[in-house]
């Protein structure tokens, strides 16, 4: 993780509107523009429900990266659930495994710069997207 790590703590619906919020604000501090915010916000927003909906409770890390001359934010998103049983499947648009709209991910990936996942049934899912400046 980078540096200035904030942890969000995921238990329930609430902390996911609170995670997207808390999002826009930490790009707003690293020097992002209103539309970047938002997109970030939104892929929070994603990631969080998805903990939320499929592991129950998990945790968010936003932090400050740089690589390169460039400055950006790290999102990591961590939880210890029944991990995702196809990956390649759940990466694809309109795949739902529970009847939602099933672009959470797929649009994650798109609306950032970066994209990592892993994901076992032992050890839950982590996802880690970055957002250049």
């Amino acid at each position: 993780m980078g540096k200035n790590a904030t942890r969000l703590e995921l238990l329930g619906e609430v902390d996911v509107a609170y995670a997207a919020l808390d999002a826009k604000n930490y790009a707003k501090r690293i020097g992002f523009t209103a539309k970047d915010q938002y997109l970030i916000s939104t892929a929070v927003s994603e990631l969080a429900r998805n903990i939320v909906t499929y592991a129950s409770k998990g945790c968010i890390f936003l932090s400050t990266i740089e690589q390169d001359f460039k400055k950006g934010i790290e999102v990591v998103a961590d939880d210890s659930g029944p991990g995702i049983q196809d990956l390649e499947k759940a990466m694809l648009d309109n795949f739902s495994s529970r009847g939602t709209l099933g672009v959470g991910l797929p649009g994650t990936k798109r609306l950032m710069d970066d994209f990592q996942i892993s994901s076992s049934s032992a050890k839950g899912t982590r996802i880690t997207v970055r957002k250049w400046l």
